[in-house]
């Protein structure tokens, strides 16, 4: 493993914890962090059942939370790491901030946007485009995601 696949690693764990916030209150465990200079300056996890929001998906909280934090809507230099691929409206929302890469753990079948079903971050008629790295600890992502839908459906 060389060090930029230990450094993903190190900050998909980070995302993964942030996931488990999210399966602690009920919520689909996924999570994600933006990450400057070596440094945390976002995290999010999904919040959309609890507060009856679509918009309140991990990597919205986590992009704004940066945003806020960093003084500015451009995330220039910063990395998106989160559990699950991008959904049409995250991955809108990296290429709009000008996030300048995107971690994702596990691919999303159903409305994956970073290389599933489509790879809007790398449309080329957009003004920005966003490199993607895909599968960091996906099996692990996969499955808490496994592991929550499973729970659901015995209650």
């Amino acid at each position: 493993m060389n060090e930029q696949d230990s450094r993903h690693e190190v900050y998909m764990q980070e995302a993964i914890k942030e996931a488990k916030k999210a399966m602690a209150i009920g919520e689909v465990p996924i999570g994600a962090v933006v990450v400057r200079d070596g440094e945390i300056v976002g995290r999010g996890y999904n919040l959309r059942e609890t507060k009856k929001d679509p918009t309140l998906h991990a990597e919205m909280i986590a992009i704004r939370e940066a945003s806020e934090r960093l003084g500015g809507w451009r995330l220039i230099g910063c990395t998106l790491y989160v559990t699950l691929e991008p959904c049409p409206m995250c991955a809108g929302a990296v290429v709009q901030s000008r996030v300048e890469e995107v971690v994702f753990g596990a691919a999303d079948p159903k409305a994956g946007c970073a290389g599933t079903l489509m790879n809007l971050l790398n449309d080329q008629r957009f003004n920005h485009q966003v490199p993607v790295v895909a599968g960091v600890l996906g099996e692990e992502c996969a499955d808490l995601l496994k592991r929550f839908f499973r729970e659901l459906r015995k209650k």
